[in-house]
């Protein structure tokens, strides 16, 4: 029996939307997560935003703050198959 792995969805290219919206580079959000306690390097993000990592739940908090948005943005579009 094959078994079909189904690829979990990836909100990477939301989290660049709501960063390039921001008008912030990857250097300067990281180095705005840091300042808030998220010790998260330029690469770590390039890696989110590219879907080879997945994002944690208290960098996400920290990124709605930061773009003052609803979590929905961040989920925006996931849903539809």
């Amino acid at each position: 029996m094959e078994q079909k792995i189904r690829r979990d969805r990836n909100m990477g290219s939301n989290l660049r939307r709501l960063r390039d919206a921001s008008g912030l580079s990857q250097e300067k959000l990281c180095a705005e997560l840091q300042r808030r306690g998220c010790d998260i390097g330029r690469t770590t993000y390039a890696k989110y935003e590219s879907g080879e990592l997945n994002i944690r739940a208290s960098v996400i908090i920290e990124l709605r703050k930061i773009y003052g948005c609803s979590y929905d943005e961040f989920f925006k579009g996931l849903d539809n198959d």
